[in-house]
């Protein structure tokens, strides 16, 4: 249950994360509500995963899906740039991801 509460909170950080970048500075209310809500959902999931696994693998796993997952929406809707250079990478760290799922 750990692993699947931390994989959506995962998804739950690239949400905040899009959210911040569309917020503004805070300046626009619904994606600063977007933001609000998802980043306390996100850190509360992460809490919970770490209650039964190690902190070290909870927190690369947690990052790991949020900034893959932030970095392939922003290149699928056209707000960066898309090269393959940056898809390597992003599978990089997906296969990181998968390797520290592996190693529990």
């Amino acid at each position: 249950m750990a692993w699947l509460v931390l994989v959506v909170s995962g998804v739950l950080e690239a949400v905040w994360a899009t959210a911040l970048g569309r917020s503004e500075g805070f300046s626009k209310p619904g994606p600063t509500l977007v933001f609000a809500v998802a980043i306390v959902a996100s850190m509360a999931g992460l809490a919970y995963a770490m209650r039964t696994l190690p902190v070290g693998t909870a927190y690369a796993v947690w990052v790991g899906i949020g900034a893959s997952l932030t970095v392939i929406y922003a290149m699928v809707t056209g707000t960066e740039p898309a090269s393959l250079l940056k898809i390597v990478f992003v599978l990089m760290i997906v296969g990181g991801v998968i390797g520290l799922k592996l190693t529990q």
